[in-house]
């Protein structure tokens, strides 16, 4: 491990200058063109580290890379470093955030989530082509994370099936590695009520928002935070005028469940809402779009190693839970050991003072990489 952080270490200055290059191509999930530029950027690069770079090209959000280095049989098993370039930052944010480093902290919109990652995961390979470590590597960019991969999806799954371990690029719990996820879920509910004046005709309205309250309070009871299933209706609208029984109301609902076998569950208990008032409809959709990485005896081993590697270069190295989801659970939830949190340290995800560490950069790269060349 030490020989590996030497070689690290003499490419910071081109991890730094590649991971300000790559912050300052703005790349929002809703604009193809932007996260396209992103692209090209890290083929560029990864085409230069003798990777093949294969597009798969989307209509409406940027294509997804899958790159692939290193021999396409050999010897030794494929692993996938799992990254994507999109980011929640609208364009023209950079102009308010821009790149910055200050008290050992670099800013910028995407910093953390995940750039950083993309460019540890380049220059991780970096190191093991130096070092002649390298193993089989499958690098994929998908580009529509932030917005629930649907286009990704299929693509992640495909290529995991191919690899003996997956690597996701997302950011530390503070300083650990993630061993489990929450599942995501998301539904939608719409009533329909009949519109009144409600000075004149008040008893001829039936209210679509007092009837979604009712339901509202009810999912609300959904919550079982022993099982780890948690319900929030996150937005809700509806009506037109005070003086109107509304006839509409919408709502928009998060669900986060810790098992898998409990999707079901949850969906069943969507699905059997019902009126009380029954001049009133109600339609519900959505459902679970992320099943949950569970802590399984795979990604355990996977850690053990991790920590194992951490423990040679001087530091310790914790494992977490996290409620957020990732693309790591669908290569988790297909049975493939998968490892998360092994990007960037940092804070402000999301949010207008997002950083990543400075001293943290090269000792996480090189346990990448020392994770990429140990594992069996």
């Amino acid at each position: 491990m030490k020989e590996i952080l030497r070689a690290v270490r003499l490419a910071e200055g081109r991890l730094l200058e590649r991971l300000q290059a790559l912050v300052e191509v703005e790349s929002p999930s809703d604009d193809k063109a932007g996260v396209d530029r992103a692209g090209d950027l890290v083929a560029g690069w990864a085409v230069g580290l003798g990777a093949k770079v294969k597009r798969h090209r989307q209509l409406e959000f940027g294509d997804v890379l899958e790159v692939r280095f290193g021999p396409a049989r050999g010897s030794r098993s494929r692993v996938m470093l799992l990254t994507h370039l999109d980011t929640v930052w609208n364009k023209g944010t950079l102009a308010k955030m821009p790149w910055r480093s200050s008290g050992g902290k670099i800013y910028g919109p995407g910093i953390l989530d995940m750039k950083a990652g993309v460019v540890m995961a380049l220059e991780a390979i970096a190191a093991l082509q130096q070092l002649d470590k390298m193993r089989p590597v499958t690098l994929l960019l998908n580009s529509d994370e932030e917005v629930g991969s649907t286009v990704s999806r299929p693509i992640t799954e495909a290529l995991a099936r191919e690899c003996s371990a997956v690597f996701v690029l997302e950011p530390a719990q503070v300083l650990a590695y993630k061993t489990a996820r929450k599942g995501v879920g998301y539904f939608d509910l719409r009533v329909k009520g009949v519109a009144a004046h409600s000075g004149v005709d008040f008893e001829c309205g039936h209210s679509a928002v007092l009837e979604m309250a009712r339901l509202v309070e009810q999912i609300s009871g959904f919550t079982d935070l022993r099982r780890g299933i948690t319900v929030n209706t996150g937005v809700i609208a509806g009506g037109t005028r005070s003086n109107v029984v509304a006839a509409e109301c919408r709502c928009e609902v998060d669900v986060r469940i810790a098992k898998a076998s409990d999707g079901a569950r949850v969906e069943k208990m969507f699905r059997a809402l019902r009126v009380t008032d029954k001049a009133c409809k109600l339609t519900v959709s959505g459902g679970i779009n992320r099943p949950p990485m569970e802590r399984k005896p795979g990604t355990v081993a996977l850690f053990r190693k991790a920590r194992a590697l951490a423990a040679e270069m001087g530091f310790v190295l914790d494992e977490a839970a996290t409620g957020g989801g990732s693309d790591g659970n669908f290569t988790a939830a297909l049975g493939i050991p998968t490892l998360d949190g092994m990007g960037a340290v940092g804070a402000g995800a999301h949010a207008a003072h997002e950083h990543v560490v400075k001293k943290h950069l090269l000792e996480r790269t090189a346990l990448l990489a020392g994770m990429v060349a140990e594992v069996d």
